[in-house]
């Protein structure tokens, strides 16, 4: 089996869950947050819908240029959701037939000239894609808890859902 195989299995299982959680965030709460130093409800919501969007850029492309990026900025839930669904699909549509090989290729995350890291395709996969999600996810849960929003089944039983 390709790495990209396991991957992919992966990305799309985390992907579900994921919009299992953004499925729950309220519109008219873009502008919360639950300290001055957090990001607001909706920046957060919208980095979630964002993440999969650096899967083709990952694997196409020696590196990312953050120089000119701006922040997604939502209006509604449906919005993010349907941003969050258009990334994953580009996503899914990026990995297949890349090759162990491909996936050992060194990619760079910058800012202008300055290299913030460089690693393999891979570890860039399970960092910055898979694990950051997974980080950005479970932030999005206390915030979505603070909120007094049920929370939804992740990976087992959540106290909202038992099933």
């Amino acid at each position: 089996m390709n790495l990209i195989d396991s991957l992919l299995m992966e990305f799309t299982h985390e992907a579900g869950l994921t919009r299992k959680m953004l499925e729950r965030v309220p519109d008219g709460h873009t502008d919360w947050r639950p300290h001055e130093k957090s990001m607001t409800l909706g920046r957060l919501a919208a980095h979630l819908a964002e993440i999969p969007g650096w899967v083709d850029p990952t694997l196409n492309l020696p590196g990312l240029d953050l120089s000119g990026y701006k922040p997604t900025e939502i209006g509604t839930a449906r919005e993010n959701l349907a941003l969050f669904d258009s990334n994953v699909e580009q996503a899914k549509g990026a990995m297949p037939g890349k090759s162990n090989q491909d996936l050992m290729v060194p990619w760079a995350l910058c800012m202008g000239s300055r290299t913030i890291f460089e690693m393999p395709r891979i570890a860039v996969m399970r960092g910055f894609i898979l694990n950051h999600n997974v980080h950005h996810r479970a932030q999005l849960g206390v915030y979505l808890r603070m909120l007094g929003v049920p929370l939804p089944s992740i990976y087992g039983p959540s106290a909202d859902e038992q099933g």
